[in-house]
């Protein structure tokens, strides 16, 4: 089992002092990873997942975040848990994963991207909220013909976007991991059309995750990708005991994604501590 580490600063705050020290902390500990969620504009009467949440929370930008986690660390793989890529240009975005790649030499690889549910948040990135599927999809396709597309450029036709002869360099150090967020059956079946990897939401019974997870599988054989190849992230709690991450590995999950409790950053550390030598030790 793998494990890392989600770093919302909207909980924790825009320290950069206190990003880092977690950071660092979270590699010298043995985690894997750390990933960052994504909202580029809320507004007042904003649900998530049927909650309402303040307006004023600050959710910064995770590419930058990551960018500078980067210069921090060593080995700490790097990752977004979202992205909400249909509210980015893939063009663009090509160019700035590619470049955060390089610069963290190879470590970025838990890109998660996901849809998003807040419809103004799609409204104001001129995006159409009934669509953002199908943008999505393209945009993948877009991503990974623009890393691997040679001096003699690459087109693309499509409902979203269009090009010819393009070029996007420099191109990553190598084939970057896309990995699909969602609860919904149709992040399950992208994921198994286009995901190297799957990565659910918490709110969801246990009968309604195995039939997301066969549907990722049944989807992946019918496109005749190979279903376990497609990696297996779960939302984890700081405070999990052996018998539950046993519980995760025996449904066939390959990675935890756990965050510390809000507070003061020392407590934070200590959270972190406690937790690798529990689970990661050795």
């Amino acid at each position: 089992m793998r494990f890392a580490v989600m770093y919302n600063t909207a909980g924790y705050g825009t320290d950069p002092d206190a990003l880092v020290r977690v950071a660092r902390h979270a590699e010298a500990c043995g985690f894997e990873s750390i990933l960052f969620p994504e909202h580029i504009a809320l507004h007042p009467g904003a649900t998530l997942g049927g909650h309402p949440i303040p307006p004023t929370l600050a959710v910064a930008d995770p590419l930058e975040c990551l960018t500078f986690v980067a210069a921090a660390t060593d080995r700490l793989l790097l990752g977004t848990a979202v992205l909400l890529l249909p509210y980015r240009h893939p063009v663009v975005l090509a160019k700035q994963l590619a470049t955060i790649d390089l610069l963290s030499r190879g470590r970025l690889r838990l890109l998660t991207v996901g849809l998003g549910t807040i419809e103004r948040e799609a409204g104001a990135t001129g995006v159409d909220f009934a669509s953002r599927g199908r943008r999505a999809d393209e945009a993948i396709d877009v991503l990974r013909a623009l890393w691997t597309g040679g001096p003699e450029g690459v087109s693309y036709e499509g409902e979203f976007f269009a090009f010819t002869d393009l070029c996007v360099f420099p191109q990553p150090s190598g084939p970057l991991p896309i990995h699909v967020g969602g609860s919904s059956r149709a992040a399950a079946r992208r994921a198994g059309r286009r995901g190297d990897g799957f990565f659910p939401g918490g709110m969801l019974l246990h009968a309604e995750r195995e039939a997301q997870l066969d549907l990722v599988r049944s989807t992946a054989r019918a496109a005749g990708r190979e279903p376990a190849a497609i990696e297996y992230t779960r939302w984890g709690s700081i405070d999990l005991t052996p018998a539950r991450v046993a519980g995760y590995a025996a449904q066939g999950v390959d990675r935890l994604v756990v965050s510390p409790s809000i507070g003061p950053v020392q407590d934070q550390l200590e959270e972190l501590s406690a937790f690798a030598e529990q689970h990661i030790a050795g």
